[in-house]
């Protein structure tokens, strides 16, 4: 079929995506709905709209705009058989009509409460696949087309593994209070811990990128693209996947695993995802996290068994070829 993906740009998830269609026979086209063109483009959106917007002089109503606007002509441009949306919450009715009729799907990797959905919204839209499990249980009794579909691991983007290791417990991702309180806690143990991203980066182009004046005082480097971050996990002794108030699993989960690394798992309702204690580490306390980083940094033998069963478990249930599956399964019933 002639499919057309439309999602965000969020670190190239859809071409992830994407790939896994054609994998099923599909002709892709794919359509980003907050492309904002190269850095010239990206500046000028800066200018226009995030700055106007975070010292309180603007909305996002243009931009949602023209979004809207660019995402129906991908439609007509497109002509496709079925659609798969990735989130498009800031896509108005104009583009939700122009696929009326349509075999299709929506694909939402947050939960409700942190995007411009409103369950009445949503009603309107077809059937909805969710990470969020307590989203579900919500969507079913408002009498949606919903099921729950937890996220996934790209396994084209970085095929085999570093064999490269590093003494570090790396963290990758936006830095938050509650994250950084559980990184300056290792530190402070004399945990070799290393952060990675431009919220924690002391470069000066990240600093204003993040409307910062201060840096962290723990050992940080800038950004990452997502092939180096999963280098990154899978060269370090271990690697902190940090939720906070969170129900659905984030794709770090699976990347994690799936690249053959040593998951530091804050949560402990991830079985029948993953096997607690062999296949990722799961913790409550900071005084668990510590223990566990100690043994990761000195037990490499124990580390490759948790590594290798965290591999296997993620290429045989877990990428996004498995979820595509679903996904086309969902569109069905439209």
């Amino acid at each position: 079929m002639r499919v057309l993906l439309v999602s965000p740009a969020f670190h190239g998830y859809h071409a992830a995506i994407a790939a896994s269609l054609g994998t099923r026979g599909h002709e892709v086209t794919t359509h980003v709905y907050d492309d904002n063109g190269g850095v010239v483009g990206r500046t000028w959106h800066q200018v226009r709209h995030q700055l106007p917007h975070k010292i309180g002089a603007g909305s996002h109503r243009g931009l949602a705009r023209e979004a809207t606007e660019r995402a129906a002509a991908a439609v007509s441009a497109a002509r496709p058989e079925a659609v798969v949306v990735v989130k498009g919450d800031t896509l108005g009715s104009g583009f939700w009509e122009s696929i009326a009729g349509l075999p299709r799907v929506t694909w939402l990797y947050d939960e409700v409460r942190r995007t411009r959905w409103t369950i009445e919204r949503l009603g309107g839209i077809g059937p909805i696949a969710t990470y969020s499990a307590l989203d579900d249980v919500d969507f079913e009794a408002a009498a949606l087309a919903t099921r729950h579909l937890p996220l996934a691991f790209d396994h084209r983007l970085v095929p085999t593994p570093t064999t490269r290791r590093t003494h570090d417990i790396s963290f990758i991702g936006a830095r938050y209070p509650t994250r950084e309180r559980v990184l300056t806690v290792l530190r402070d143990e004399g945990i070799p811990v290393r952060a990675h991203g431009r919220d924690w980066s002391s470069h000066p182009i990240d600093r204003l990128r993040t409307w910062r004046v201060g840096t962290p005082a723990l050992p940080a480097g800038r950004d990452v693209g997502r092939a180096a971050a999963y280098d990154v996990m899978a060269a370090s002794a271990a690697t902190l996947n940090l939720h906070g108030d969170q129900d659905g699993f984030t794709m770090r989960t699976f990347e994690a695993a799936g690249i053959g690394g040593v998951e530091l798992l804050d949560r402990l309702d991830v079985e029948g995802l993953y096997d607690p204690g062999t296949e990722v580490l799961t913790w409550t306390t900071p005084e668990e996290l510590t223990d566990l980083c100690r043994r990761s940094l000195a037990d490499p033998g124990w580390t490759d068994t948790i590594r290798a069963a965290a591999r296997a478990r993620t290429l045989a249930e877990h990428t996004f070829d498995h979820r595509v599956a679903v996904l086309e399964a969902s569109w069905d019933t439209a």
